[in-house]
């Protein structure tokens, strides 16, 4: 009986090894756990990861379209072409505070020498009186008696008194200018560390947006390379063509004819502006060697004789601004909701533009991009 209990419980055991081993209860010990039961917490999920501003999350493998790619770098450099006006704009107020701050310098050495100067003067004559034993000068006259004396010497204290009068309001006029300009000064000082503040901002945003555009670009094969750059062109001349048939521009130019006749200084800019095709778009650049927008058309109209803002936008906010169709050659369009783009008209419906990094300057159609506005320098 024992030896018969024995032999099953043996048999059980091998069937049950054997259940173990077998390949779909294997499969199953690492298979997904069953769900949850119901009014089971649910697992908690890992925190969302942050991106940059104006970053968007990767597409799916193979879900985005070259097309989609192009909008996106499209708008990075956008970001950028704004940055680099914030970063312009901070530049100019650095230069212009810089040199306040150093006239201010200036001004509060000379106060301070004049003063020292006064301070003489009045020193000068503190110690007269102390030699004279501190007797008034009317006292002295007195004890002269010499009445003609007495008078000439009226006269002279008389002058002398307006004098001291005079040299005391100089001297207090002078330490409150000092006070004066100290203050200034010290705000200038203020004004100039918060406009580097600003030009440090912007630098980095500007390299930041450049950096993912180009990563970007840098990651598709080079065919896909070279179909990007074939549809940054067809979307431009699609651009072009429905802003040339919306009738902005008049008739006559937009079917070639020389259109209106630029002014002396416009043609003395636009000679300036072609002149530099073929250089490179730098951001921050004003030329002799490298431009961006602004650079480009803020350098074409100094040249021209007529200095203009900086920046797009400060061109844009400062600039009087004329209709579409009355544009002549050397004014200036405004693109973008932000103005953050400009480039010249020359005529023919196409402006002379530093486009944005990787390009140079060139002339494209005045209808690619979208048009804010236009303004002339010369009205």
């Amino acid at each position: 009986m024992n030896r018969r209990r024995c032999a099953a419980a043996a048999t059980s055991l091998v069937c049950a090894l054997a259940v173990l081993a077998s390949p779909d209860l294997t499969h199953r010990a690492y298979a997904a756990p069953p769900p949850a039961p119901a009014g089971s917490p649910s697992p908690v999920a890992p925190p969302p990861v942050e991106l940059p501003p104006g970053m968007s999350a990767p597409a799916a493998s193979g879900t985005k379209s070259l097309e989609d790619v192009r909008k996106e770098i499209e708008d990075l450099y956008q970001k950028a072409a704004s940055a680099t006006d914030a970063y312009n704009l901070a530049d100019e107020l650095v230069k212009k505070q810089s040199a306040e701050v150093v006239d201010l310098a200036g001004d509060l050495v000379r106060i301070g020498r004049r003063i020292d100067t006064l301070k003489a003067r009045a020193g000068a004559a503190a110690r007269a009186q102390y030699r004279d034993a501190g007797l008034p000068p009317e006292a002295r006259l007195m004890l002269a008696g010499d009445p003609q004396l007495f008078l000439d010497g009226m006269g002279r204290i008389k002058q002398g008194q307006k004098a001291a009068g005079d040299l005391l309001l100089e001297l207090t006029r002078q330490q409150e200018d000092l006070k004066t300009y100290a203050a200034d000064s010290a705000t200038h000082w203020e004004q100039l560390k918060a406009a580097r503040a600003k030009k440090e901002k912007a630098k980095k945003e500007i390299k930041k947006r450049i950096s993912a555009a180009k990563k970007l670009e840098a990651s598709l094969a080079k065919k896909d390379r070279e179909r990007l750059a074939e549809l940054e062109r067809a979307a431009a001349r699609r651009s072009q063509t429905a802003w040339l048939e919306s009738g902005a521009v008049a008739a006559a130019e937009s079917a070639g004819a020389a259109g209106l006749a630029a002014s002396e200084q416009g043609r003395k800019a636009v000679e300036f502006a072609t002149a530099q095709i073929g250089k490179p778009y730098v951001w921050g650049g004003a030329g002799p060697y490298s431009y961006d927008c602004s650079g480009l058309t803020s350098q074409a109209w100094l040249a021209a004789g007529r200095p203009i803002p900086r920046t797009s936008q400060e061109q844009w906010r400062l600039l009087p601004r004329v209709d579409i169709k009355d544009m002549r050659p050397g004014d200036l369009i405004i693109y973008h909701s932000d103005a953050s783009h400009v480039g010249m008209y020359v005529g023919d419906g196409r402006i002379v533009h530093a486009p944005r990094p990787g390009r140079n300057v060139t002339l494209a159609g005045a209808g690619s991009m979208v048009i804010l506005g236009v303004v002339r320098p010369d009205s």
